[in-house]
């Protein structure tokens, strides 16, 4: 046999070897974790209010206070806010904490089949505002700082819109303002969420929602899934390979995989606002979405805004939410582009030094 094939030959057994070895280690390493080394948002708390299915957290102090007016986190119904305190060293949350921020986070809960009637309204003149008196009357402020993270930025934009005298400083992350700016955006692989709703027809919708009393959280997994084909279909057999080497990173692809499984279904009623008022009709930033027949006028936000965004969001595009900027009005808006994806700018080990930083110091010079 020539040298060069015999040389190709080792190198294949060599590879192979390898590859054995590096699947039995990560076979053992899949059988010793327990579901207690997965856990997230673990960052310590207490319980300061509940309504229903819904729970006010406040977090536990770790640095000393740098801020006179605590922070309200409000995420969205599409997802969980266990996502900004993924993992010890990747958590928003900590992060803020660690500078010594105030902080506190609404959990929606699991909403079921009995919570079909639910609205906007709910959330934004219920929930969220009895969250926002509770945290007034703790401190024995007028107003505090609200911090809405995608479709939460919008319940924080109607509150804000609503309740401009309990708003002192509006934060918002990977919100959508103008729904329909994804096609401004010409990347066509971004936008597939906008695309996909606005495809649907208002039959389709109302069967959807009467069918299960909701949008059931498992067929948004799926839909977001299919945003990314390539990823979803890779990342059991390719993307979890490459965590093998190292118990960190496989911990780290679990955790994240722990997430995106725990999905809760989104209210009948207000799943329709969503997608046929917001995402089809595109009332938000036209000035014509109404909750309990009040019309949300951005342009009643005149408190200072800071717009956080995804440079590479292919869920909500940079424009759609940079749209906001012309919207309010206030003279004091400020944006902060980052680099990532929707998810990422909050978990990827990159942003940890950034996202936190800036909110905080962008909230201390208006305290």
């Amino acid at each position: 046999m020539p040298t060069a094939r015999k040389t190709a030959a080792a190198q294949a057994l060599a590879e192979l070897s390898d590859f054995n070895l590096k699947m039995v280690r990560g076979q053992r390493m899949l059988h010793r974790l327990k579901d207690k080394d997965v856990q997230i948002a673990t960052a310590e708390k207490e319980v300061v209010f509940r309504q229903d299915k819904v729970t006010l957290y406040r977090y536990k102090a770790t640095a000393k206070s740098s801020l006179k007016v605590p922070v309200l986190v409000a995420y969205g119904q599409i997802g969980r806010y266990t996502m900004t305190d993924l993992q010890e060293d990747r958590s928003m949350l900590r992060n803020l904490l660690a500078l010594g921020v105030d902080v506190y986070a609404v959990d929606w809960g699991n909403p079921t089949r009995s919570d079909r009637w639910l609205q906007f309204e709910d959330y934004v003149d219920g929930y969220l505002n009895e969250c926002v008196e509770v945290i007034c009357r703790e401190h024995r402020l007028s107003a505090i700082n609200l911090l809405g993270i995608c479709e939460g930025g919008v319940f924080s934009l109607c509150y804000a819109a609503l309740y401009p005298h309990r708003i002192k400083n509006l934060v918002l992350t990977i919100t959508p303002v103008d729904f329909h700016q994804d096609q401004a955006e010409g990347r066509a692989n971004h936008g597939l969420l906008n695309l996909w709703t606005r495809g649907l027809g208002a039959d389709d919708i109302d069967r959807l929602i009467e069918a299960n009393g909701n949008l059931p959280g498992e067929l948004m997994s799926y839909v977001f899934a299919q945003m990314t084909p390539g990823a979803t279909l890779s990342k059991y057999n390719v993307g979890l390979l490459d965590t093998f080497d190292d118990e960190k990173k496989l911990l780290n692809f679990l955790r994240m995989e722990k997430w995106i499984a725990d999905r809760p279904h989104h209210p009948g009623e207000a799943a329709k606002q969503l997608l046929v008022n917001l995402y089809k009709n595109n009332e938000l930033i036209r000035g014509e979405f109404q909750l309990a027949g009040r019309t949300v006028d951005l342009g009643d936000i005149k408190v200072p805004v800071l717009n956080v965004f995804a440079k590479d969001d292919h869920i909500i595009p940079p424009k759609t939410t940079q749209a906001l900027r012309h919207a309010v009005g206030t003279q004091d808006y400020t944006e902060i582009g980052l680099d990532g994806g929707h998810v990422g700018v909050f978990v990827s080990g990159k942003s940890q030094g950034i996202l936190g930083k800036g909110i905080h110091d962008w909230l201390r010079k208006r305290d």
